[in-house]
Formats: structure tokens, C-alpha cells, sequence
């Protein structure tokens, strides 16, 4: 079943349990200041600021709506045995993802998107109605917006290849990149090993939340 998604496996890193915090690329940004965590390029030329520009802005409301889904979802499942615990852990991570796209959006003078408040309500909504349809639905919701997000990390990466690499802030943003596209790959494989593809209607579920989730990022780059 995961050799059909569209997530290339090579992607994958170890587990965030046997992942050593103090060596991943977000902890930079929870330590001393220093260029590559303050400052912005200023030989970028006009299509990369705007492409930066986008994948900040898309980013920052992707893991504000992933924090609202997760809390959305945990409002309604928080108590449960089998998956309560699971989706705190899958949140506290979506808490640190957006402390640091936070700090990023500042550091290279990103103005959030419109949509923000949007992407709240959303994300909360989406996580609390699929979770009380079923446990499995909120895998499932889980399963679809990882997904998507994944994909979206993936095509940054690509178009951060042609960046120049000569100011550290940008290398260090791939890391970043890497890094949380690697913990969204996670949970998508933790939704799948609780059951989210045994939820009714999964393909129909999964497939509308995907192209929700798609639409989102095309609206957040623009406004």
C-alpha cells in the first residue's frame, strides 16, 4: 500500500523517536541568533524572493491548519486509549513546525497569508468532524493533509536547488524543509498503522481532503 504513493521512499528518515533533537535543523532556530537564523539574502533576483516569498507564506498557514486539525481532532479523541496519545505527539511536533515557520516568515520579511484566519477555522473543523465520524476518519483526514503536504515540501526542495547557496540562511532553509517534510511523512505512516485506510469511504474522504488541501496552497501563495 505505500509503494503507491506519489512520496518517493528515499525520502524517509529514522523514526522522531531515535532522532536526536539536538541535531536537527529547526533546533538552530531555538538557540543564539546568528545569520543564517536572522538575516535574509540580498542577491536573490525578483522570481526567487517570490518564490520564497509563497513557500514561506503557504508554509506558515500549512502548519498553522496542521496545529488546528491536530487540535481539532484531539478535542474530540483526546481521552481515547488507542489514539489520544498519538495525535498529542503528532501536534506537539506540528507545534514546533510552526514556532519556527513563525520565526522564518519574520526573518525574510514574509507577510502571512489573508487566509490566515481561514486556515484556523479550517484546519479545527476539518480535524473535530472527521474525528467524530471515527477514529479511522481522522487517520484518514491525517493521512490525506501528510500527504500534501509531503508533496509540497518535495517541490520546494526542488526549486531551492537553483537558489545560491552562498548565504546560510538558505541551506539552512532546505534543512528545515527536509526535516518537516520528513516528520509529515511520519505521521502519514502513523495514520496508516492506525487504521486510517479501514475508514468508510476512504478513497472518497482522502481524495476530497487532498484536493482541499491543494487548493489551499494555491490560494495561500496569492493572497
Amino acid at each position: 500500500m505505500l509503494a503507491a504513493r506519489k512520496l518517493p521512499v528515499t525520502a524517509r528518515i529514522a523514526p522522531s523517536a531515535v532522532r536526536s533533537v539536538s541535531n536537527l535543523a529547526s533546533e538552530t532556530y531555538y538557540g543564539p541568533a546568528s545569520e543564517g537564523t536572522s538575516k535574509t539574502p540580498e542577491n536573490l533576483t525578483p522570481r526567487q524572493r517570490e518564490i520564497l516569498s509563497q513557500a514561506l507564506r503557504v508554509d506558515q498557514a500549512g502548519e498553522l491548519a496542521a496545529n488546528t486539525i491536530y487540535q481539532g481532532q484531539h478535542f474530540v479523541l483526546g481521552q481515547d486509549r488507542q489514539v489520544g496519545d498519538v495525535i498529542q505527539e503528532m501536534w506537539d511536533q506540528e507545534k514546533r513546525h510552526l514556532k519556527v515557520m513563525n520565526q522564518l516568515q519574520r526573518q525574510h520579511h514574509v507577510r502571512p497569508t489573508a487566509l490566515w484566519e481561514v486556515a484556523r477555522v479550517a484546519g479545527w473543523g476539518l480535524g473535530a468532524a472527521t474525528a467524530l465520524m471515527s477514529k479511522e476518519a481522522a487517520m484518514a483526514c491525517t493521512e490525506a493533509v501528510e500527504t500534501a503536504i509531503g508533496e509540497h515540501y518535495n517541490d520546494q526542495l526542488q526549486e531551492l536547488e537553483s537558489f545560491p547557496q552562498d548565504h546560510p540562511s538558505i541551506p539552512l532553509l532546505r534543512q528545515v524543509i527536509e526535516e518537516f517534510r520528513d516528520d509529515e511523512l511520519e505521521h502519514l505512516d502513523t495514520a496508516i498503522d492506525h487504521d486510517s485506510q479501514k475508514a468508510p469511504a476512504h478513497a472518497l474522504l482522502t481524495a476530497v481532503i487532498q484536493k482541499g488541501c491543494e487548493f489551499a496552497i494555491e490560494a495561500c501563495k496569492r493572497v
